[in-house]
């Protein structure tokens, strides 16, 4: 049974500052602005992203790994959902981005995909609010398109 952990304290504080230092190493960096640029159209969009031999797929490994551990966090007890999810909208973003294609993609590559960013918009008002944000985001992107 997962404890939500409910005040944030200074705990929070030091981990969502860490995990912004660490985002900000060159490689990192690198990787989220390729995943951040990266818009699935359809469902074998994303697949191929998964491929190893897909030119972005290093990237799609580091930042999607990255963000789930961020939200293992909350899920575990170890930081307030809400707290972290206000501070990492960008995992949202990319949560966003999957979840059309969640259970297809859980499907063809593991069903434990994205389970710490699905149980952080399930349980963080926050979290959930962000991303119906970026929901509407990546529509509207799409429909540009």
């Amino acid at each position: 049974m997962t404890t939500i952990k409910p005040v944030p304290d200074h705990h929070d504080a030091e981990m969502v500052l860490k995990l912004y230092d660490l985002r900000r190493e060159p490689v990192m960096r690198q990787s989220r602005d390729a995943i951040a640029k990266f818009l699935p159209r359809t469902f074998d969009d994303l697949l191929a992203l998964t491929k190893p031999d897909h030119p972005q797929n290093a990237a799609w490994r580091q930042v999607s790994s990255y963000f789930e551990m961020a939200f293992s966090f909350a899920r575990h007890g170890m930081a307030n959902p809400d707290f972290l999810a206000e501070n990492n909208g960008e995992g949202l973003y990319l949560f966003a981005k999957v979840k059309p294609y969640l259970a297809q993609l859980r499907e063809a590559t593991s069903p434990l995909a994205f389970q710490n960013a699905e149980w952080i918009v399930a349980n963080s008002a926050s979290a959930k609010q962000r991303c119906a944000i970026f929901e509407k985001r990546v529509a509207s992107m799409l429909a540009q398109k």
